[in-house]
């Protein structure tokens, strides 16, 4: 890999992470269900990211296959656990 390829890869992770500590704080301090519902799907697919940063950087682009199956098991995960709200009458004030 190029050096400014390296450079942006590293940037990138950097940026990732910091976001995802913004969404694990909301995730655990919430304050309602929905908000932490939310940063759990925003989570895992920031984690998605992640791995497809990293397999550029490592050069396997297998793995970005693992990430697309994490961000659509992420995405369906939230879709299932609305609903949920939603039929018992808590996804809305």
């Amino acid at each position: 890999m190029s050096g400014w390829l390296h450079v942006i890869t590293e940037g990138t992770l950097g940026a990732i992470s910091i976001a995802m500590l913004f969404s694990l704080h909301r995730l655990v301090r919430g304050p309602s269900l929905t908000d932490r519902v939310v940063a759990l799907d925003l989570f895992s697919l920031q984690t998605a990211a992640v791995i497809t940063v990293y397999a550029l950087w490592v050069g396997q682009p297998e793995l970005v296959d693992v990430a697309l199956v994490l961000a659509v098991i992420g995405s369906m995960g939230t879709l299932v656990i609305a609903r949920y709200l939603y039929s018992a009458g808590k996804g809305h004030r």
